[in-house]
């Protein structure tokens, strides 16, 4: 009578995104996917960073990004620089090494807060999904049982879904504090 899977296909989008909204976000430690966001010129159209480079983790603190042609690294350099994600670059002839700062107590509570501030974008997320999925069974005019089931279900997904994205964010909290 009514198809929940587009639902819980929005739910798992909105946990989906928050994840990789949280890879972004980064914590002292060196990571590929804090260079995810980085567009680079190249070949003329802009480019994700890892279409024109690699990208490895020379030790915690620092990534290592080759470019696969070295003609480039003025413009990984360039978009390193304009993508202010807050970290030190330095050049040199193999590549560029990009250094990732050590937090402050008062950086890993606006870290900390903009993960929370995700947290709830994803809530709001899955709070409009379960209201159009609710729209539409009512639209349908069902019996009352069934409209009842509906959102019964409806609200087990959108609580099962919230607690997914909360123990992501306690993860990425503790991961920010430490």
């Amino acid at each position: 009578m009514y198809d929940l899977n587009p639902f819980k296909q929005e739910v798992k989008q909105a946990q989906e995104w928050l994840a990789k909204e949280y890879s972004q976000i980064h914590t002292g430690r060196a990571a590929p996917a804090l260079l995810d966001g980085v567009m680079v010129e190249a070949y003329g159209s802009l480019q994700p960073l890892k279409n024109v480079a690699s990208t490895t983790i020379e030790d915690p603190k620092t990534l290592r990004v080759v470019p696969w042609d070295k003609g480039q690294i003025k413009d990984i350099e360039r978009a390193l620089h304009t993508s202010d994600l807050g970290f030190s670059i330095a050049v040199d002839d193999s590549g560029i090494r990009v250094i990732i700062p050590a937090l402050t107590s008062e950086t890993r509570q606006k870290l900390a807060k903009i993960a929370k501030e995700r947290l709830e974008d994803a809530r709001i997320t899955i709070r409009k999904a379960r209201e159009n999925f609710l729209n539409a069974v009512k639209d349908q005019k069902l019996p009352e049982d069934v409209t009842r089931n509906a959102k019964d279900d409806a609200q087990a997904i959108t609580d099962t879904g919230n607690n997914d994205l909360e123990s992501l964010f306690k993860k990425k909290e503790a991961e920010i504090l430490s």
